[in-house]
């Protein structure tokens, strides 16, 4: 188990705040979840650490495991469950002056991921930190690529803030969005910021969303390369697509990407990104039967990915279109 307010270790800071809350949604997390909370008790730490935890459902002994572990479980109804409000509930309930949030399969790299992310809060500018997110050793290489190119996967710490004389509307769109991120996967808020900047409803994206709340009130994020979560997705094409899909709605919405504006740009980015994930897997030297295997997967990745892309990047001129109709089909289908 981590310390709870001993000694301060010698090798991290002594005036972090004496109380962190750590806060999960779960579902059905099992077998996955038990290798995190296991590395969550392993870590060092010089603070007492409050567990906090809502289910929406599990069936599958994740409950048990949270409070083995520690955690107060509160449990909702799957229908109840909101990726921005169900996080406000749980920091409602939590009395840390930080609040640790993290998803069910984000697994401590080691010992000190907790102890590093809280340190970055001894600058009291600091109002939101986010962990470096590495891909589980058998992640596809294509869905690697990408969670390195996102903000948390960098190697080097950052700091996120505007300058004075500027304001977020006047950088470029891709800029709006790395000054702004942040990532619920591993991150940490002080609660006080919170309570004037709440995730509010949110479906997707909740995290960003607060990031350019709190940038553009003046605040500084902070990225933390030296905590490091174990994190990717073992998705299908198709459940790529989707959430690509739900990604760029947000994006759009609050940074004004729009990667495809049209449905020609659309079609010709599958082919190209078809081009370069085989030069990709070309690149690796994989066994042949491995190759021909991912060469299949990244056809139907390319395809579902461009496309969500495009819906969602286009999502509020399509709805007022005169396919509106088809396109709210789409939608329930794609945020399924």
């Amino acid at each position: 188990m981590g310390d709870t307010g001993g000694a301060a270790h010698p090798r991290y800071p002594l005036d972090v705040p004496m109380r962190v809350s750590l806060f999960l949604p779960t579902l059905d997390g099992m077998p996955l979840l038990e290798r995190a909370l296991d590395a969550i008790d392993r870590q060092r730490h010089d603070f007492e650490l409050e567990r906090l935890a809502i289910d929406s459902g599990s069936r599958d002994g994740t409950v048990a495991c949270l409070e083995r572990h520690g955690f107060r479980v509160e449990r909702i109804d799957r229908r109840e469950f909101d990726h921005g409000s169900t996080r406000d509930r749980g920091l409602a309930r939590a009395t840390g002056e930080l609040v640790v949030l993290m998803t069910q399969d984000a697994v401590p790299a080691d010992e000190r991921w907790l102890a590093h992310l809280a340190a970055a809060f001894d600058d009291p500018s600091v109002v939101a930190a986010y962990s470096r997110q590495v891909p589980r050793d058998d992640c596809n290489p294509l869905v690697a690529d990408r969670l390195r190119a996102w903000a948390a996967g960098r190697a080097a710490s950052a700091v996120q803030q505007l300058a004075p004389a500027n304001s977020l509307d006047e950088l470029p769109p891709a800029e709006r969005l790395a000054r702004c991120a942040y990532d619920n996967v591993s991150g940490c808020v002080r609660r006080s910021t919170w309570e004037r900047f709440r995730f509010g409803p949110c479906s997707s994206g909740e995290d960003v969303v607060f990031g350019k709340r709190v940038i553009e009130a003046g605040h500084r994020i902070a990225f933390c390369a030296d905590s490091v979560v174990i994190h990717s997705h073992d998705r299908t094409p198709r459940d790529e697509g989707r959430r690509t899909y739900a990604d760029h709605i947000v994006l759009a919405e609050h940074f004004g990407i729009r990667v495809l504006p049209t449905l020609r740009a659309c079609v010709r980015s599958i082919g190209d990104t078809r081009r370069v994930h085989s030069e990709r897997l070309a690149a690796l030297g994989l066994p042949p039967a491995e190759r021909r295997r991912l060469e299949r997967w990244a056809r139907g990745f390319a395809f579902w990915t461009e496309v969500g892309t495009y819906l969602g990047g286009n999502a509020a001129r399509l709805r007022s279109g005169l396919g509106g109709w088809t396109l709210g089909l789409v939608d329930r289908w794609m945020r399924r």
